[in-house]
């Protein structure tokens, strides 16, 4: 007697929606990754952040260091807003004070 089983797998998918404005928004180059001073990072450490992650040059990465410690703020990135996105993830999880504009 040959007895077979067969299981049935439900898959759910999920539905997301974008409105176009949404959508347009993602492609746009216009997005701005911004730094901010706080007082728990070091500039070696947010000159290191910047020439690893950035590719920016030693002395790059110290005019932004002193930029964002003089005004309080420095545009690091300009792209679309899943790059701009991508890095942010990335440099707040080093410790870095940066959002997305």
């Amino acid at each position: 007697m040959n007895v077979s089983y067969f299981c049935k797998m439900s898959t759910e998918v999920q539905e997301e929606t974008f409105t176009l404005e949404e959508i347009l928004a993602g492609i746009k180059l216009n997005h701005q990754l911004i730094l901010w001073n706080d007082d728990t990072n070091t500039f070696e450490h947010v000159i290191n952040c910047l020439i690893k992650y950035l590719d920016y040059t030693n002395a790059q990465a110290e005019r932004i260091a002193w930029t964002v410690h003089n005004d309080g703020k420095c545009i690091i990135l300009e792209g679309s807003l899943t790059e701009v996105e991508v890095y942010r993830k990335i440099l707040k999880q080093e410790g870095l004070t940066v959002t997305v504009e």
